[in-house]
């Protein structure tokens, strides 16, 4: 899960820094001291934490440019500032806090809002879109075997087919999210086919092998381990 907090205030970022990775230890969080760093980041985000009164455009304004464009990230206010809670509900924010932020009270509502970030996943069916010279898809996660690296593309490699389209290990990596690993520079595997793994390698259910990375060894072990503990799989 990837978590954006933008506050002028470093204090404040750092304050609900703490508190997120206190909720969730192994998510990821870019605190942002300006609404330009934020939109010059151009990342997605499952949650927001934003501050409304900011230097140059409001925190309302990046809201409303982030509905504009499609994204549903989780929109969380943190303000001090009680006039606007009214227009949050024009952004669909998830929430409205305000400062100083109790933290019993923030807890709740970040795991609201976690809750919420699952549903979302499930109305998109786990899907992608893509577009290619030819023709325009979609593809289920659930298919997805691997991808690999290839220049200034990706190849996807799926249980029917293997299909190439204009991308960065980077982006598939955000896209993928948390039951894919970076097993390699230049392979993200689906964890849901892994075989077994060893001197070097990712074998996978199909007998495919991937190649593993010594540098990524133990975070790939870390990450398969919290995959099968997630799927409910007895570790014997």
């Amino acid at each position: 899960m990837r978590v954006a907090i933008c506050d002028e205030e470093k204090e404040s970022c750092a304050q609900l820094g703490q508190l997120v990775r206190r909720q969730e230890p192994d998510c990821e969080v870019m605190c942002f001291y300006s609404v330009g760093q934020f939109l010059e980041a151009r990342r997605h985000f499952d949650i927001l934490l934003l501050d409304i009164q900011m230097e140059g455009m409001r925190g309302m304004e990046v809201a409303r440019a982030l509905r504009i464009s499609g994204e549903d990230t989780v929109l969380i206010f943190v303000t001090a500032r009680k006039e606007y809670a009214a227009e949050a509900y024009e952004v669909s924010a998830f929430y409205y806090l305000l400062k100083p932020v109790d933290t019993d009270k923030f807890c709740e509502v970040f795991r609201g809002a976690c809750g919420e970030v699952r549903r979302l996943e499930d109305a998109r069916g786990g899907q992608l879109f893509f577009q290619t010279k030819t023709r325009n898809f979609t593809l289920q996660k659930k298919e997805i075997l691997y991808v690999e690296s290839a220049r200034r593309q990706v190849e996807i490699h799926t249980l029917k087919e293997n299909i190439t389209v204009y991308a960065t290990m980077k982006h598939m990596e955000e896209q993928l999210g948390a039951d894919f690993c970076r097993c390699h520079r230049g392979y993200l595997v689906n964890l849901a086919y892994v075989a077994g793994y060893g001197n070097g390698v990712v074998r996978l259910q199909n007998g495919e092998t991937v190649y593993l990375a010594r540098e990524k060894y133990s975070e790939f072990v870390r990450t398969y381990t919290e995959y099968l503990k997630r799927a409910g799989t007895a570790l014997v």
